[in-house]
């Protein structure tokens, strides 16, 4: 695969990455100690060398994409934790309809480690539902596109959502 091939790739996507990145990064209050653009410039590093990337689709594209940039965020956040010992850990809201359909109101806020242990849970149960939660949460895909990507019709991506968010709750608030 030839550099020139990947950064054409990057450059097509380059403004939905950024609006991914931006959003993933400030939708929830914000506070990591990163950049819109270092977000993008450090998932175009990991994902530069996926030959597999440059043949791709948009809504894979943007699935490699959106998984690598939770990927370097969870490592911020360890690193983060590890250098203050486990002090003042950045809280997230789970800006979902986890949190709506939940009479606690601090059922939403759970920090960036939990949900990502919570996902890696799920993953180990119920993989599907993983991508699911993966494309939609971190990916920012419409639930068209989500179907379009996993090969499986709307509404079994929607009765998957509604059952991943369930799940991820029940995970979120048994590590509370």
């Amino acid at each position: 695969m030839s550099a020139v091939s990947v950064d054409a790739k990057f450059s097509e996507h380059y403004a939905e990455l950024r609006r991914l990145a931006h959003m993933r990064l400030h939708r929830d209050g914000g506070g990591f100690a990163l950049e819109t653009t270092a977000l993008v410039n450090e998932c175009y590093l990991k994902l530069r060398s996926i030959e597999s990337l440059v043949d791709a689709e948009r809504t894979h594209f943007m699935a490699y994409a959106s998984r690598t940039m939770r990927s370097i965020i969870v490592d911020l956040v360890r690193e983060q934790l590890a250098l203050r010992r486990g002090g003042d850990m950045n809280m997230v809201t789970l800006n979902t309809e986890i949190a709506e359909n939940t009479p606690d109101t601090k059922a939403g806020k759970y920090d960036v480690l939990q949900i990502h242990e919570a996902l890696n849970q799920l993953e180990q149960l119920e993989p599907r539902l993983a991508q699911v939660v993966e494309l939609r949460y971190f990916g920012g895909l419409t639930f068209e596109e989500m179907s379009e990507t996993m090969q499986l019709n709307e509404r079994t991506i929607r009765r998957d959502w509604d059952k991943a968010k369930l799940l991820l709750l029940v995970m979120l608030q048994d590590e509370a």
